[in-house]
């Protein structure tokens, strides 16, 4: 008999294993508890046990719940439970996929009844019938706040029932949520109302339902947003009837949010209220329209558009909604709308602690959020003149964009199924323990609960593991969201634009896409395009037609269309892809490269609407795209190399104007390279470092280029006449000779010549003049390529004493006429191209003049400052502002590098590390050998770098030198771009100039000027 019975058990045990449970042992042992007695041998019941998420847990709730109930109500449960399976179905759902209603039903056994109703209002309840349930179980005083809660867990329970037996869809679900939400919020109020009738007596209160609960599509537990809006009775005072309608808001939010022997329903959030927890939880109308008007913020648009009227004075709501929604639907034409938007995105993205990012169903990429702010974002663009977008629930506001031709079919068809299957998965996920929580579990048995609780979602193949499926089908969505999110913006447009004719463009609607005209150059606008009308003719001229050319860049002008949007001058970056695209589009390889190289297309984006300067350079020869597919592409060449391949070329030119044609070209070229890398961040990951590299980069393609140009008009000239009769050596002045040359730099120079052996003066000084003359003349020739402006004014003499001079001449000038003002300028000296041994010579000739060994005296001391006070006086434009001017405004360039050289022309002697060209390396020797304080060094060392940033991102943005900020505000976002600041934070990058060359300027006065 025992074998038996124990043949019995293991027989049993097998069938619960079959049927998915995972402890056969305790499920026998339940199913053998008094009241279960006789259940093991109903397979209808096992197998219905077995379709739960969680078969084991299931059981373990059917046994509370059957332990709970007296025994005539048990008898009753297990008669309905065996011969209904409708009951059954739900019963079983709800216990294997929560435990928290579990305990809910174990606490009120008698709420199994619930569940068994099928009229057509217990199928698809409405507001009113949680209204009508909610005020049958909950009275008014001692025990209202658990009544309210055990009557909402009821109401609870009946929802979750219908939706895990699939009696009810998602948006439904989401739908009965919202609306039980609603009625408990009006129940609340009701009994705050009737414990403080003064307060009721005074006011109407309305409560506006935000977020989820607005839009009707709330999850199982979340906090329900809210917003109070209150107006006083007849006869009564504003000020008393606010007070009132705070009173009532609080005891609502505490009727509803504190935790008691019952739990807690959900918190109430009213953070969305103007000025959030600074401001009063109560407004009257007035004065919410008064805030919006003046000071909400773009996010606070966004959240309006949710905005629902839930409980309390219905009329009221509908006064408040009616009125804000005209405030809604313009927000789209606020400055930065799009980029607010976006920022705010990011933000939230952020702001996941990194342990999570993976398992985020809501906020992180891929997630329900990239759904919500990409839908809603495309209905605040077109909800202005469509009245058809305006829908406060995302799934219905998806598909009017579908219909509406916002968005393609395929596209929305794709993002409705991901996010139905996302929230239907968060469900799930929250139903379990009722917490609020939008992470993927990590334990396995809920992984397991929650495959199974999927099944009908999931496309799992025979034998499989639930799990790997339901992974792999989360990520499947996730990516597709991804993507979608990525182009959902911009494809519309162009599929409006590729598909429809120039002559019709203004007027006609399209055809498969459905965007008009007016819609496309609204989204336009929206992004930041200060010109819609003419992006789109570019647009229509680069997407149309049926040509692979054309096909090709209508995949590829989505993305591109955002990353110029990102940038400070959309308008510019369109119009430049367009000219390099008309001048390259035929060549096979650069849509190829485009296509298929991600980086490159996005490089080119970047680079085309990040100024003037590095387009302009392109579009002068565009199949410099190419280097931009090059992973090495953008790194600057070395000075040898540049040499090599320049003298190369002027070698195989036919005359001078042809060999510096070519130098030029390899110039513009490499300042392509160099402006590419330094707007793309690509020279180095220090701002103050990537100067370094851009000035040595600058120089040494201005130092080929003059090598190349020498080595050119010195063929030329010997071609005519024989052997140049003297040796030419270029000396690099200023930048060009500190290694600091921007964007905008002429090259400062000192021409020396020395007659060759048996030469008569006059004759190589005639010869050198003509060489140098016509290097000058052709480096500064107008031409397709960028000119070089050569500069000899800081030559002995400056524009009235000769171009060029021998070193013998240099020494008699040096020796009986020099200034203090030229030793300090000879402190930049270097030479830079022509004959190494007589560069070598000058620099032996000049090193005493610059390096002094007795320092400076104290009437060139004062000299070197009169003349620094003079050009302050003077030499600052009219208009300019002194704090802002980089080059001689307070704390700039002029200020640090005088001070530096003044160092330099002191100790330059007896310190080694001061005989450089370089500012910054001198001032850190300076700091090094404790001539100056390391906290002044620093100080000086970063208003020299940040003056130097400003003036080239502004000729990066402008195409022109300048030497002070832009007035233009579309240039000065541009440059606020180059430093690294974000959309609308121009007038930080200004403040923090102006602090950091205050600090500098301290420092000059002690420093240079010697005052305290």
């Amino acid at each position: 008999m025992e074998e038996r019975a124990g043949s019995r058990v293991s027989r049993l045990e097998t069938r619960l294993v079959r049927r998915g449970f995972s402890d056969p042992d305790q499920a026998v042992r339940l199913l053998e508890e008094p009241e279960l007695q006789g259940l093991a041998a109903d397979p209808v019941l096992l197998d219905a046990l077995g379709a739960a998420a969680d078969p084991d847990e299931a059981l373990f709730g059917l046994a509370r719940l059957l332990e709970a109930l007296d025994p005539h109500e048990r008898h009753t449960l297990r008669d309905t439970l065996t011969t209904s399976k409708p009951l059954r179905d739900r019963l079983l759902g709800v216990l294997g996929a929560s435990a928290a209603l579990g305990d809910h039903l174990a606490r009120h056994p008698r709420d199994w009844h619930t569940l068994v109703s099928f009229e057509l209002r217990d199928i698809h309840p409405g507001r009113g019938d949680f209204l009508g349930e909610l005020a049958r179980r909950v009275q008014a005083g001692d025990g209202e706040e658990d009544a309210l809660r055990a009557a909402y867990r009821r109401c609870l329970l009946a929802i979750a029932a219908r939706d895990l037996s699939g009696t009810t869809d998602l948006p439904q679900a989401a739908a009965e949520l919202a609306d039980l939400a609603g009625a408990t919020l009006q129940t609340a109020l009701d009994l705050a109302a009737a414990a403080d009738p003064e307060a009721a007596e005074a006011c109407r209160l309305a409560v506006i339902g935000m977020g989820k609960c607005g839009g009707r599509e709330l999850n199982y537990v979340s906090d329900v947003d809210v917003i109070f809006v209150a107006e006083p009775r007849e006869g009564v005072d504003e000020q008393r009837a606010l007070q009132a309608a705070t009173r009532l808001a609080s005891r609502l939010m505490r009727l509803c949010s504190d935790t008691t022997g019952e739990g807690v329903i959900w918190p109430v959030d009213a953070n969305l209220r103007p000025e959030g927890r600074n401001g009063p939880l109560v407004r009257t109308l007035a004065s919410h329209l008064a805030y919006y008007r003046r000071w909400a913020k773009t996010w606070e648009f966004q959240a309006l558009l949710k905005a629902r009227p839930v409980a309390g004075d219905a009329e009221l709501g509908r006064a408040y909604t009616e009125a804000v929604a005209p405030l809604v639907w313009q927000a789209a034409a606020r400055e930065h709308f799009v980029a607010d938007v976006q920022q705010m995105r990011r933000r939230v993205v952020d702001a996941i602690p990194a342990g999570e990012l993976e398992r985020q169903l809501k906020l992180g990429p891929g997630g329900l959020r990239d759904v919500e702010f990409a839908v809603q974002l495309l209905q605040l663009v077109h909800g202005r003149t469509d009245e058809g977008l305006r829908s406060g629930n995302t799934l219905e506001a998806l598909s009017a964009l579908s219909a509406g031709g916002y968005v393609g079919r395929a596209d929305a068809a794709a993002l409705d199924d991901a996010y139905r299957f996302l929230r239907t998965l968060e469900h799930r996920i929250q139903l379990h323990r009722l917490r609020r929580t939008h992470l993927m579990p990590t334990d396995p048995a809920d992984l397991r609960r929650l495959a199974r609780s999927m099944a009908p979602l999931i496309n799992g193949e025979p034998g499989v593991d639930p799990v790997a499926a339901l992974q792999r089908e989360w990520k499947r969505h996730a990516m597709e969201v991804r993507r979608l999110h990525e182009r959902l913006f911009y494809r519309p447009l162009l599929d409006a634009v590729a598909e429809l004719p120039v002559a019709e463009l203004r007027v006609t609607r399209t055809g498969a896409a459905g965007l008009t005209a007016e819609a496309a150059r609204q989204r336009l606008a929206a992004l930041g395009y200060a010109d819609p009308a003419a992006a789109l003719r570019h647009i229509s001229a680069l997407a149309s037609g049926v040509s692979r050319k054309a096909a090709i860049q209508r995949t590829l002008l989505p993305v591109l269309l955002g990353w110029f949007a990102d940038s400070a001058d959309p308008d510019a970056g369109l119009l430049n892809f367009r000219q390099v695209s008309d001048a390259l589009g035929a060549t096979p390889w650069y849509l190829r490269l485009l296509r298929d190289e991600g980086a490159a297309a996005e490089q080119l984006a970047r680079v085309l609407s990040a100024g003037r300067l590095a387009p302009d350079l392109l579009l002068r020869a565009p199949e410099a795209v190419a280097m931009l597919g090059d992973s090495t592409g953008l790194a600057p060449r070395g000075r040898a190399a540049l040499e090599s391949e320049i003298l190369a070329a002027v070698g195989r030119a036919d005359g001078p104007a042809a060999g510096v044609a070519a130098a030029r070209s390899v110039r513009r070229r490499e300042l392509f390279r160099t402006a590419a890398a330094d707007l793309l961040g690509r020279l180095d990951d220090d701002p103050a470092r990537a100067l370094d590299v851009t000035g040595e980069a600058l120089t040494s393609i201005t130092a080929a280029t003059l090598q190349g140009a020498l080595r050119a008009a010195v063929n030329g000239w010997e071609a005519r006449n024989g052997e140049l009769p003297t040796r030419i050596a270029i000396i690099g002045m200023g930048r060009f000779g500190g290694h600091e040359l921007g964007y905008g730099s002429d090259a400062d120079v000192l021409f020396v010549h020395e007659p060759r052996l048996g030469v008569l003066d006059e004759d190589a000084a005639g010869a050198a003049k003509a060489v140098i003359g016509e290097l000058r003349t052709l480096l500064a020739a107008p031409s397709v390529e960028p000119p070089l402006e050569v500069d000899a004014d800081l030559r002995p003499e400056g524009r009235n004493g000769p171009l060029v001079r021998t070193l013998a001449s240099y020494a008699g000038y040096y020796a009986r006429w020099s200034h203090a003002w030229e030793s300090q300028a000879l402190l930049r000296a270097e030479a830079m191209a022509g004959d190494v041994e007589l560069g070598a010579r000058f620099r032996e000739l000049i090193d005493p003049l610059r390096y002094p060994g007795a320092g400076v005296s104290e009437r060139d001391l004062t000299e070197i400052r009169r003349i620094k006070a003079r050009i302050e006086a003077e030499r600052l434009p009219r208009g300019a502002d002194p704090t802002t001017h980089t080059k001689i405004g307070r704390g700039g360039l002029a200020d640090v590098e005088w001070t530096v050289q003044l160092l330099q022309l002191q100790h330059g002697h007896e310190v080694p590390g001061l005989r450089t060209t370089r500012t910054r390396a001198a001032l850190a020797a300076a700091a090094e050998a404790g001539l100056v304080e390391r906290e002044d060094a620093e100080v000086l060392d970063a208003a020299w770098v940040l003056a130097s940033r400003v003036r080239a991102a502004v000729m990066l943005v402008r195409g022109r030198a300048g030497d002070s900020f832009p007035g233009d505000a579309r240039e000065l976002a541009g440059v606020a771009r180059y430093l690294g600041y974000g959309v609308g934070h121009s007038g930080e990058l200004v403040d923090e100039y102006r602090r950091t060359t205050r600090r500098a300027r301290h420092a000059v006065e002690r420093l240079f000027y010697g005052t305290e």
